[in-house]
């Protein structure tokens, strides 16, 4: 258990260097603008920011295919590499031009980093702590933030800030991360036993659970490669040996004995022949049904990564420190002696750093009360948090309350947000799709992702300008009510159930769907 907790800190540290990358940027763009005279150009600036977006979109429509191929690990060695490389051309960029063009390096190391950190955690972390595992790239990207902030906002005290060394900065913890993954993470077991790899695959599952007695969770996973096939819900009553027996269901030759994950548990499979009391309590309890109706089309959770994209949250990341210069946040800071931009900068680092234990919760409760709970608890305060902006922008409250409201606005929106629309969605897409085409799935999920990002991140300088704070926050808003009906009437729970269960809920649920949808047409054609 201690080594697969172990291989999740490692594997998310290319999310700690994502986050330290968009808050790098958000300080230093503040300066490149001043060097190039961009300060009437917010196209440019916008681009500068979102070539990173683009160069993350470019490489996802291909990256899952190739974990797909070579494996997730070889990937994650690519990211690393690209990491470094763009830090070295950010820290030379003489002109505008070279600056883009490290920054779409930097994109290529981002986009695999945040398509296959999710992907590789859910495939080697044990079920009951998959959740909370999988919400570390969100604290290792926020604490990245934090770390980034600190060491930007000194800079900004210094009498000429560089902002080439803040962004070139990256190349030393990318050092870190290469080593890591070439010397420490090992392959996915999963992507192994789909390759045929069984024996490696056992090895690191071995490693990975602390134990030599993996032999059921090996069953598991081949016995995951066939789902989909030709499988039917309802003709197995599943359950405990001693389950089966309390029912009184006599011993049957064609029972099917299915080993766990853990070490000495074991489930019993035995074909149905009528109504059983087991499959009453099912019918009752209207499992089936439920997932039937909110899982018959995986892509339909596919949609959550670019919903929580056009809540804004990436326009507000990258832009916090102008967006609070322009909400008066200097006022709050004046005793200190800072100028707007160092004050902007100092209350970044400040909302980030209370992200964290935001995030500690998330993780807590990921595995206690859901994903699906998290984000129906969350997008409420979210929307809350958005009007108060748009509110303390049209109505005059004077200047010390409107930068105070609208700090506090700015920290209870990120504090929320990395509760649940942060980690859960990324979650979701790892989880929802079988092992033989996980890697496809989960970069369309990414590139949804990261197309909803550019869309904000670069209209939002130009927003800014055209309908002010007040109707970009609205805009937000809007998005933000859409997205808790589409995750109340769309989003299943999966939280304790192995990857392979997962997958083949959402393949009856289809099936169920399909036949369903049949009988309709049959009927309206009778």
């Amino acid at each position: 258990m201690g080594g697969a907790v172990m291989v999740a800190i490692a594997a998310s540290i290319g999310n700690l260097l994502q986050g330290w990358d968009n808050a790098t940027i958000a300080g230093a763009v503040l300066y490149i603008k001043k060097e190039f005279n961009l300060q009437s150009e917010p196209l440019i600036e916008g681009l500068i920011v979102a070539m990173s977006l683009i160069g993350a979109t470019v490489i996802t429509t291909f990256s899952g295919a190739a974990a797909d191929c070579v494996g997730r690990r070889p990937m994650l060695v690519a990211s690393a590499v690209l990491y470094f490389v763009s830090g070295l051309v950010m820290l030379w960029a003489p002109s505008v031009y070279i600056l883009l063009l490290a920054r779409l390096i930097d994109g290529f190391g981002i986009g695999l980093a945040v398509t296959l950190v999710p992907l590789y955690i859910s495939e080697t972390a044990p079920t009951d702590i998959r959740g909370l595992l999988n919400t570390l790239p969100q604290f290792s990207g926020s604490g990245g933030m934090f770390l980034s902030y600190c060491m930007v906002f000194g800079m900004s005290l210094m009498p000429k800030p560089d902002w080439r060394l803040m962004l070139g900065v990256l190349s030393i913890p990318s050092l870190i991360y290469f080593g890591l993954t070439v010397f420490y993470l090992p392959e996915s077991p999963r992507w192994l036993v789909s390759k045929g790899r069984m024996a490696e695959a056992k090895r690191v599952l071995q490693r990975l659970r602390g134990r030599e007695d993996v032999s059921g969770e090996m069953a598991l996973l081949v016995e995951g490669l066939g789902v989909g096939k030709d499988t039917r819900i309802e003709e197995y009553i599943i359950g405990p040996d001693d389950e089966l027996a309390d029912e009184g269901l006599a011993p049957d030759p064609e029972k099917i004995k299915l080993y766990g994950p853990e070490e000495g548990l074991s489930w019993v499979a035995r074909p149905v022949r009528g109504q059983s009391a087991l499959g009453s309590a099912l019918a009752d309890a209207n499992l089936v049904a439920s997932f039937a109706d909110q899982t018959a089309n995986p892509t339909n959770n596919s949609s959550v990564p670019s919903t929580s994209e056009f809540a804004g949250i990436n326009g507000v990341l990258y832009y916090t420190p102008q967006i609070l210069e322009q909400a008066g946040v200097g006022v709050l800071l004046s005793n200190l002696g800072l100028n707007a931009s160092s004050a902007s900068i100092l209350i970044s680092a400040l909302t980030t750093l209370l992200m964290l234990p935001s995030i500690g919760i998330a993780m807590r409760l990921m595995d206690m009360s859901g994903r699906r709970f998290l984000l129906l608890a969350t997008i409420p305060v979210l929307i809350v948090a958005l009007l108060v902006l748009v509110v303390s922008n049209i109505v005059d409250v004077g200047d010390v309350a409107h930068a105070a409201l609208s700090t506090a606005s700015v920290i209870v929106y990120f504090c929320f947000f990395v509760m649940g629309f942060g980690p859960v969605p990324n979650i979701l897409c790892a989880e929802i799709f079988p092992t033989t085409v996980r890697g496809v799935c989960i970069a369309i999920c990414a590139l949804a992702f990261w197309v909803g990002d550019i869309i904000v991140t670069y209209t939002l300088p130009v927003m800014l300008n055209v309908v002010g704070l007040a109707g970009v926050f609205g805009i937000y808003a809007v998005v933000c009510v859409l997205a808790l009906a589409f995750v109340f009437v769309k989003v299943p729970e999966t939280k304790g159930m192995p990857l392979e269960v997962i997958t083949e809920f959402f393949s009856v649920g289809a099936k169920q769907a399909k036949e369903e949808e049949e009988e309709e047409e049959e009927v309206r054609e009778g």
